[in-house]
């Protein structure tokens, strides 16, 4: 499976690519879509610029899955409302591909990668650099989308685990459920 970490900004947006074979991940590609040519004033074209530039990042490397970051209120009201829109235009972007879209919240993130949800961003360059071997630290806003893809592959392995146990083994697994519920009702 390939999943596409999109790390959402108006002014930069990262994005970050891993492939995944069982527990293993593998580095594919990482980078960001930047806005900082087109003047503040212009909100509708750089939302433009992000929604091509993901639909183009999609259509080159071909992901079957994408996870994005939920954003949540800031201190400062308009700037959380110009986030929410370039996080609109990324997942509009995604959908518009057919690929289905995962959302975690930065602390649900840093919980995957680094296993402590107030991590700083030098932190999080450091852990995506060592779980997909790469030779030099992400750049912050790539590395953010790296983290959002591992986490999705974490949650994915996880999932299918589950469905695993439940398909196979779930015979087993009720009949411990039953044994645990009996021995609590004695």
């Amino acid at each position: 499976m390939r999943i596409l970490g999109i790390d959402p900004g108006l002014r930069t947006t990262g994005f970050g690519l891993v492939d995944v074979h069982g527990a293993e991940l593998t580095y594919v590609a990482s980078g960001t879509i930047s806005t900082t040519k087109i003047e503040k004033d212009q909100l509708p074209a750089r939302l433009k610029v992000l929604f091509d530039g993901i639909r183009e990042v999609v259509a080159r490397y071909e992901p079957d899955a994408a996870s994005v970051e939920i954003v949540f209120v800031n201190v400062n009201p308009q700037s959380t409302l110009l986030l929410g829109q370039a996080r609109g235009a990324a997942v509009t972007a995604l959908v518009s591909c057919d690929l289905p879209v995962a959302e975690y919240t930065a602390l649900q993130m840093k919980q995957a990668v680094v296993g402590y949800g107030r991590a700083d961003k030098t932190q999080i360059q450091e852990m995506v650099r060592r779980l997909l071997n790469l030779p030099g630290l992400p750049g912050p806003d790539a590395a953010d989308a790296l983290g959002l893809a591992i986490t999705h592959a974490h949650a994915a392995n996880s999932i299918a685990r589950l469905t695993q146990a439940k398909g196979l083994g779930g015979a087993q697994i009720q009949t411990q459920k039953a044994a645990y519920k009996a021995g609590r009702s004695r």
